[in-house]
């Protein structure tokens, strides 16, 4: 039986299989739908695609962001074991120091001669005659005392004198006329004895006030100061009227002349101890001065103290210059280059290189970007320089003001052609 529609149902109103089947299809969603919007169609693995490039995509960024953080992590680390990497400059020892070096030591220029000239009478400056710079010659008149004092004791001096011969000649008299009376025995021993014993005290008094005579006319020759030697007067500390005290009756004279000669001229320098055995008599020794350092004045070592001084730990030494062209001047400070020879295999490298420690002196040497600690021995000091007898290498590179800190083993950066104190 068909309903208006075209159904087929059974007798007891139920639907047909036929019917039964069809309402289940029309609820599958169909393989392919149209879109009435744009006309395309949509297949049933398109979103599947997506998700799964969505997917790689954060995968990606993930993949690349760990290894952002993976290399700035390792630029980091590099950075910082670049950063405790010391870096320090070095340079190689000088050899060739067993040539003659020069031990630059200070030195005082002293005259060869040099004197204070005092006067040896009590009076008042009458005149001088040469001032500050003059030349004079060896008994040369530089200046004249008033001495009344004086000259009053020698006119007395030369009256008692006179005195004392008058009664040495009545005594020489009475003496020889008591010896004619004794010949006669007219007179006793003992008178004749006394007479010649009194002539005798006569004499002696005589020759007592000849020689206070003499006295005083010398201190009446010191009434006139001359030169001792040729020289320049450095120094006139007198004028006239000034009083004047003899030289052995004040505790503290004052000299009236400074006398120098400064045709040849004394220099002194102390040599330290370890120099003491390069100096030899003789040798050869150059003077400069700040005034004209580049000028050399030549020079001799001509004697020393043949010790040590106990307080300074110094030679000293006596070197004598030649100055008839008057470059030096007494009392100049100058500085005494000695020519000290240095050792045979020894090495020259900056005082700066150095490093004192509890086990000894050491300097820093850089082998294979490490540092090592080798303890050397010091020939001379030459004071921006140092001999190194023992200890290094031609080949060694040496840290230039090394650090407290520096210990071997530790891993440096070597600068080369870096330079030494100078």
């Amino acid at each position: 039986m068909s309903n208006s529609r075209g159904t087929h149902t059974l007798e007891n109103g139920m639907p047909s299989t036929q019917e039964a089947v069809k309402p289940a299809q029309t609820d599958i969603v169909p393989a392919h739908k149209e879109d009435h919007t744009n006309g395309t169609v949509e297949g049933p693995g398109s979103g599947r695609t997506v998700g799964i490039l969505f997917a790689v995509a954060l995968i990606a960024a993930i993949s690349y962001g760990l290894h952002l953080r993976s290399s700035h992590e390792k630029e980091v680390t590099r950075a910082t074991d670049e950063a405790a990497i010391l870096s320090v400059n070095v340079v190689q020892p000088h050899s060739g120091s067993g040539a003659a070096q020069d031990l630059v030591l200070p030195g005082n220029v002293q005259a060869f001669t040099q004197a204070p000239i005092y006067s040896r009478t009590n009076g008042y400056l009458k005149k001088w005659y040469f001032d500050i710079g003059a030349h004079v010659r060896q008994g040369q008149l530089l200046a004249e005392i008033e001495t009344p004092e004086v000259d009053q004791q020698l006119q007395q001096s030369r009256a008692e004198l006179d005195r004392m011969q008058a009664n040495m000649e009545l005594a020489g008299v009475t003496s020889n006329r008591w010896q004619s009376l004794l010949a006669k025995h007219a007179v006793s021993q003992q008178e004749t004895d006394q007479a010649r014993s009194n002539y005798i005290a006569a004499q002696a008094a005589v020759d007592a006030s000849k020689a206070n005579v003499r006295r005083l006319e010398q201190l009446q020759n010191y009434e006139k100061i001359v030169a001792p030697f040729d020289g320049v007067i450095t120094a006139r500390n007198t004028d006239i009227g000034d009083l004047i005290d003899a030289g052995s009756s004040s505790s503290n004279p004052r000299a009236l002349f400074q006398l120098a000669t400064t045709g040849k001229l004394r220099v002194y320098a102390a040599v330290p101890e370890v120099y003491a055995d390069s100096i030899h008599n003789g040798d050869t020794a150059d003077l400069t001065q700040d005034s004209n350092p580049s000028e050399k004045i030549p020079g001799t070592i001509v004697r020393n103290a043949k010790a040590i001084d106990l307080a300074s730990r110094t030679l000293n030494v006596e070197v004598d210059v030649n100055n008839r062209d008057n470059r030096l001047l007494p009392g100049a400070y100058v500085f005494v280059h000695f020519h000290v020879p240095g050792g045979a295999n020894a090495f020259t490298v900056p005082s700066n290189t150095l490093l004192f420690r509890a086990e000894g002196l050491r300097v820093a040497v850089v082998r294979n970007d490490r540092v090592e600690l080798a303890p050397v021995t010091i020939g001379q000091d030459y004071g921006n320089t140092v001999e190194i007898t023992s200890g290094l290498t031609s080949s060694d590179e040496i840290v230039i003001d090394p650090s407290d800190s520096l210990a071997s083993g530790m891993q440096v950066r070597a600068n080369r052609g870096a330079k030494g104190r100078s």
